[in-house]
């Protein structure tokens, strides 16, 4: 009897001491990686016992809810997932550890019509640009793939540039509702969304490939649960959920 009351109170404090161990990280995330994350999130989180605090916003822009802007306002976070461009510029800014930078996920840009609307083909240069002239509405995101898609496809394709930068709100949302006709996204953020009918992904030869990464702020209060965070959402293991969402596995 005495020696079932000492291991029970031995395991008593071991559990006591898993959960002093146990700690919340506070992870900012951007759209292109947030459905991969949303699945991942919680299995790390059974594995380690640590809890996740997330806070959605794009990676650019001028936006309050960016990631840069969260930061300069003197926002906490442990880790930041974005995309990997506007994570170096956050790195050379001194606010990121640069030997923290972990390659995560390719993300390319698709197209969405609204449920129900015909399937346009857009297997070619030819095919896309008659789509996107003919649409009555275009839109695209305030990120990455919107910046490209304002600034360069238009002009590779040889057509004027036409269409609506959407602001915070994810732009099959609004191909769903019938503002636009045809939304122009990364994959990743278009796949989710109820109430459209994913066309598939841009050309290739007129691609935008974004690479997303992750961090760890130079001021972050759980370095070593950050680092093993980003480890395994970075990990073979996780590779198949990455897929799924519709981003490409980094090529190591």
């Amino acid at each position: 009897m005495k020696f079932l009351s000492k291991t029970l109170t031995a395991l008593a404090l071991s559990a006591l001491a898993l959960t002093a161990q146990a700690e919340q990280l506070k992870v900012m995330t951007s759209g292109g990686f947030t459905a991969a994350y949303k699945l991942l999130g919680p299995q790390y989180a059974k594995q380690s016992g640590d809890t996740l605090d997330t806070i959605l916003g794009p990676s650019m822009g001028k936006a309050p809810e960016a990631i840069p802007n969260r930061l300069a306002r003197g926002e906490h976070a442990d880790v930041v997932i974005m995309v990997g461009y506007a994570l170096d510029e956050l790195i050379k800014q001194g606010k990121v550890d640069p030997a923290s930078r972990v390659e995560l996920a390719d993300s390319r840009i698709g197209l969405v019509v609204k449920e129900g609307a015909a399937k346009p083909v857009i297997n070619t240069d030819a095919d896309l640009k008659a789509v996107l002239s003919k649409a009555k509405s275009v839109a695209y995101s305030d990120s990455a793939s919107g910046v490209y898609v304002e600034k360069e496809l238009f002009k590779k394709l040889g057509m004027p540039a036409k269409g609506t930068m959407i602001e915070r709100a994810p732009v099959a949302e609004q191909v769903a509702k019938g503002d636009y006709e045809v939304g122009l996204q990364q994959v990743a953020e278009l796949l989710p969304v109820k109430g459209v009918t994913f066309v598939g992904k841009l050309p290739e030869d007129v691609q935008s490939v974004t690479r997303f990464a992750a961090g760890i702020p130079v001021n972050a209060e759980h370095k070593d649960e950050a680092k093993a965070l980003l480890k395994f959402l970075a990990s073979p293991e996780a590779q198949p959920v990455v897929q799924s969402t519709g981003l490409d596995s980094v090529s190591r």
